[in-house]
């Protein structure tokens, strides 16, 4: 329903950038829509991603996530419902975004109480969690690597206090064939020092489609140490990890990239039901193997700024097969 509501959005209530050369012969093209919030990205005719930014939504996130061959490769449910098979649990998960679950504003009094979070949760969407508006879309550059859009969010409390200001931009990109999506996030408090709790539920998070979960499916996921699966790969610190499988007759996979120039690496809360995210403020209450006995968490005076940046490889085939090791090494040129 809501993919033929878009297409119904006439040309005047949106803005379309076509560029002639952009990397690798990405033929990029981004539509914004004024009447839904929604941000378009496209290669030629074929559709990469939407992402979804209105104040009816927790967080913005990225629906559908497609690979180059055409193969959906996140979740479809909750916003599409009545896919064969499709598994209903964990809501919040919507295909792909960023927060966090514990953010704590010190100073300000919480009247919204979550069980077991300290601050504001803005990963559930639990009673009383906190939203993550987008309160500004700017208009799309191209430039050599392809196309960006910059936003402008607020991460508010339940009661719509802002306690953080994000500038999030959006890029599009080719890389080894595949497509990649990256998010450059720079955080910064506005009335209050936020201290980031320690908490497994974050943070650059993707829900896999059910049929390349390893369960429900019978798809795998891998670390970039060559590691499989929740027991090898759950906890642990890597620069990147990839789910992949087949989705109908069609093999694909999405990869999450932590550029190791972050000044927190990320540990990783991946899953064998679908769930796959780069945590880079989970210690050692959040059970990350890779984090015992780590107390130090991660904190924000007021205006100080903490830069983040990820990337969403879109790839067709496997791991091998998908060039992620050779895409998160474009993506990254200085990781060791």
């Amino acid at each position: 329903m809501m993919l033929r509501t878009l297409s119904l959005v006439v040309a005047g209530a949106l803005l379309c950038l076509s560029p002639a050369h952009a990397a690798d012969a990405l033929q990029a093209e981004v539509k914004i829509f004024k009447e839904q919030p929604v941000i378009e990205f496209r290669s030629g005719d074929q559709l990469v991603t939407r992402y979804y930014y209105g104040e009816s939504v927790a967080k913005p996130y990225f629906w559908p996530m497609i690979a180059p061959n055409g193969a959906p490769v996140t979740r479809a449910w909750p916003m599409e419902k009545g896919t064969t098979g499709e598994t209903t649990d964990h809501v919040h998960q919507k295909s792909a975004w960023f927060c966090h679950g514990d953010v704590i504003p010190e100073g300000l009094e919480i009247t919204s109480k979550i069980n077991h979070v300290t601050g504001i949760d803005f990963w559930s969407e639990t009673k009383g969690h906190g939203k993550i508006v987008c309160t500004k879309v700017e208009k799309p550059v191209v430039d050599a690597s392809g196309v960006h859009v910059a936003t402008t969010n607020e991460w508010r409390t339940a009661e719509g206090v802002p306690i953080l200001l994000e500038r999030r931009t959006i890029h599009l990109s080719e890389s080894q064939g595949g497509r990649l999506v990256t998010l450059d996030i720079d955080l910064t408090p506005t009335d209050y020092a936020i201290t980031f709790g320690d908490t497994k539920e974050g943070s650059m998070g993707v829900r896999v489609n059910d049929k390349i979960a390893v369960k429900p499916g019978m798809g795998n996921y891998r670390n970039a140490e060559g590691k499989l699966g929740e027991s090898q790969v759950w906890g642990q610190k890597s620069h990147w990890c990839d789910y992949f499988g087949k989705v109908d007759d069609k093999t694909a996979g999405i990869s999450v990239f932590d550029d190791p120039r972050n000044p927190h690496p990320a540990t990783w809360h991946a899953r064998g039901y679908g769930l796959m995210a780069a945590n880079p403020f989970g210690r050692a209450k959040s059970g990350f193997p890779a984090q015992k006995g780590m107390t130090d968490l991660v904190k924000l005076a007021k205006g100080e700024h903490l830069k983040l940046r990820y990337g969403l490889f879109l790839h067709d085939g496997d791991t091998d097969a998908g060039k992620v090791e050779k895409a998160f090494t474009a993506f990254a040129p200085k990781a060791e």
